[in-house]
């Protein structure tokens, strides 16, 4: 599946796995707030959102642990990098 084309024809769920004080300061279009450290707590309702999810974080590195930690659970999920990248794929013409 081309990440690019799930972000931006809205096939999933953007997941934002930043602290809440990280994300108020600004984050991807239409993403949700469900931090790094919040995920095991949390895995019912990331089951429940429209999969695939693309996790974005500052720079790949959070989302990246956090794709590898809910695809042990059976969560369709994708690294999408920084949540500026995945911003600006929202914006771009497929």
């Amino acid at each position: 599946m081309d990440l690019k084309k799930i972000i931006k024809e809205k096939k999933g769920t953007i997941v934002d796995v930043r602290t809440p004080m990280e994300f108020s300061g600004g984050n991807a279009e239409g993403s949700i707030n469900i931090p790094l450290q919040e995920l095991e707590s949390r895995k019912k309702e990331l089951k429940s959102l429209k999969q695939p999810l693309v996790l974005c974080c500052a720079s790949g590195g959070r989302s990246g642990q956090a794709t590898q930690y809910l695809t042990h659970y059976g969560i369709e999920c994708y690294n999408g990098g920084s949540w500026l990248e995945v911003n600006f794929y929202q914006t771009q013409t497929v």
